[in-house]
């Protein structure tokens, strides 16, 4: 017998990729748990599976830096509870550095992150003794939101969160609708999710170093859980003024909007990965 829950949990979550760098991601976690019924006719008792599961994946994925620990591209030291890599990425052999407490990376052991790889590791990990009735076996598969319209991947770190938001290099894959007066403009979101394609959104007061004509950009802070240093590519980076929550995104991209479309109103719902997220609205008497 086979018992599923889908779409158990939602991960939002940053990896390296060897062609494109830092990527923010989000995934559903489906899964089924194969076994015999018991006395009272279950698998498991769905609350069960429910909370134990979910708890785990919130706690080893969720708001983390995904590496996968056997690529030839990762150059991993640790330092006690501080771990210092190196990863090599794309065509050009750019480098992302990152400086960070343990408890903001998940290392992964794959050579390459897919769905498949991660659920797999997942597995291993899992004390599924402890988790699940015995003579049971669990099954997880990792998937994304349907999206038709447009959509894009950022990382970012938000120092004053007090919860895991502040790890400096998290993210989410997240859609983008804009309306100009009202009506909807598939040509200003499609333009906004290239701008945005793979960033990391960084705030301007966290920048510091961007040496003149440099290549790099690298940011630094101290949050609640440690000091957190990112460096990668400027290419790569898009700064803001203000700190980089979903509502503050979204009141930049509806003012940067409007700015450019002065006689227009411009309405901005930004995502943070799946089914959440803010509205801003920006127009001529601001």
């Amino acid at each position: 017998m086979l018992l599923f829950v889908d779409n158990l949990a939602t991960v939002d979550f940053s990896f390296l990729d060897a062609r494109r760098g830092l990527l923010g991601e989000t995934w559903l976690a489906d899964i089924q748990l194969e076994g015999a019924l018991d006395e009272q006719g279950m698998v498991c008792d769905f609350g069960i599976v429910k909370k134990r599961l979910k708890v785990w994946l919130d706690e080893e994925l969720d708001h983390r830096l995904l590496v996968p620990l056997r690529s030839p591209q990762l150059t991993l030291k640790e330092n006690g509870d501080q771990l210092d890599l190196h990863w090599r990425f794309g065509d050009r052999e750019e480098t992302i550095h990152l400086r960070c407490p343990r408890q903001a990376v998940a290392l992964v052991d794959a050579e390459e992150l897919t769905r498949e790889s991660v659920a797999k590791w997942c597995i291993e990990r899992l004390d599924q003794a402890s988790l699940f009735p015995a003579h049971t076996q669990l099954n997880l598969a990792f998937t994304t939101e349907h999206i038709d319209s447009a959509f894009y991947h950022y990382s970012h770190g938000l120092k004053k969160h007090e919860g895991n938001c502040q790890r400096i290099a998290h993210g989410h894959r997240s859609k983008i609708a804009i309306w100009a007066d009202d009506i909807g403009s598939p040509a200003l979101e499609n333009e906004w999710a290239s701008r945005l394609r793979d960033i990391y959104l960084g705030t301007r007061e966290d920048l510091v170093d961007e040496p003149e004509g440099g290549d790099y950009c690298r940011f630094a802070y101290s949050a609640p859980q440690g000091e957190f240093e990112l460096t990668l590519p400027r290419r790569c980076c898009y700064l803001m003024d203000t700190d980089t929550t979903v509502e503050l995104i979204a009141d930049h991209i509806a003012r940067e909007t409007q700015a450019e479309y002065p006689t227009s109103r411009i309405r901005v719902q930004a995502y943070e990965g799946l089914n959440k997220g803010a509205i801003a609205v920006a127009d001529s008497t601001g």
